[in-house]
């Protein structure tokens, strides 16, 4: 990874297919982009080592965990995610830039407002933020071996269809995470976007900073490019992900703090 300034680019948010057929060349594209034979081939091998590889550590993370505290637990769990990302790298030609590390509070639990379009910024924000309790749906946590080893996490899991209790377990077990020292991890969007597309954002979290007093961390990334949502391809590029300056909620609404990360993701995917 290294750390640099994004060049500035106009992407006009676009809605296409997600899998199309060219009618001049025949050939498939999926958002734009040619799946070659290459990318067919690297993206089915990596998704059949990426599944082996966390299948086998899920098991393994299930074995020791009653001998680890949280923080052993977690390091242990992200191992997959580090291999995960390697194995990006060197099988699919992914590279990660990261700009604004400077702006993650040192030793401060946060709430990390991120917008979502692949799977990708699951994994790797846990690598970002550590320790971090990730809201998600509970349905995931009942997917053998990967759900046990979420479970191990101590993520915030909602039932998304109730969103009136879903609010209320945020916003309890959001401040229990947020006291222990552990940052919080909230997708606003609550469902993935195409590439270059940003969702309404739900105040939720914005909500559980102000409650808790504690400070949003706004951050925009386009992995959706290389690690579409809902693909099994991987297209070669780099994914760059921009940390902003944290966000206090001192005297500020929930309603003002959450249009104020909405407008910086949306305006710093732009330049993506």
């Amino acid at each position: 990874m290294t750390e640099r300034d994004l060049p500035d680019a106009d992407l006009a948010p676009r809605q296409v297919p997600s899998a199309e057929r060219t009618e001049a060349s025949g050939r498939d594209v999926h958002f734009g982009r040619p799946i070659g034979v290459a990318v067919r081939l690297r993206s089915i091998l990596f998704f059949v080592l990426y599944n082996l590889m966390g299948i086998v550590h899920s098991l393994a993370s299930v074995a020791v965990a009653p001998f680890q505290t949280f923080e052993q637990r977690y390091r242990f769990v992200n191992l997959w995610t580090q291999a995960t990302m390697w194995l990006l790298r060197r099988l699919n030609g992914v590279e990660i830039e990261v700009s604004g590390f400077e702006n993650i509070p040192p030793n401060e639990p946060v709430v990390v407002l991120a917008n979502h379009q692949s799977q990708w910024e699951t994994f790797y924000l846990q690598l970002l933020f550590t320790p971090q309790a990730t809201v998600l749906k509970r349905e995931l946590l009942w997917v053998p071996f990967f759900g046990w080893a979420l479970l191990l996490l101590r993520p915030i899991a909602i039932d998304r269809g109730q969103p009136g209790q879903a609010l209320k377990t945020l916003l309890r077990v959001g401040q229990e995470r947020l006291a222990q020292g552990v940052s919080v991890v909230i997708y606003p969007e609550g469902t993935r976007q195409p590439p270059g597309q940003l969702g309404q954002f739900n105040a939720g979290g914005a909500m559980l900073a102000c409650r808790a007093g504690r400070r949003v961390v706004p951050i925009a990334h386009n992995a959706g490019d290389c690690w579409p949502a809902r693909s099994l391809w991987r297209f070669p590029g780099t994914i760059r992900v921009v940390i902003g300056e944290p966000i206090d909620c001192a005297d500020e609404t929930a309603k003002a703090v959450n249009e104020r990360a909405e407008e910086w993701i949306r305006a710093t995917l732009e330049r993506l």
